[in-house]
């Protein structure tokens, strides 16, 4: 599995969000927390935003996506 980390404007591309979507989707559950990198610098894990855009192509409803999120969230937590 690659551990590749998306930043911000990768995001935006992959996923089709605009910056505020995606922070707004993140307060509800619905995409995954971003990982720091620095001090001013964040990203994503590239197979966490993989699996969210599968999830939604897919016609998962809100609900199986916030369950997805809290998944991939546990793993990261699993993996430290």
């Amino acid at each position: 599995m690659s551990q590749t980390i998306l930043r911000l404007p990768a995001v935006k591309v992959q996923s089709g969000f605009s910056r505020s979507t995606i922070y707004n989707r993140i307060s509800e559950g619905l995409f995954t927390k971003q990982v720091r990198l620095g001090l001013r610098c964040v990203g994503w894990p590239a197979e966490e935003v993989s699996r969210l855009n599968a999830a939604r192509i897919s016609g998962k409803s809100d609900t199986e996506i916030r369950a997805l999120v809290a998944k991939l969230e546990a793993a990261r937590k699993r993996a430290r």
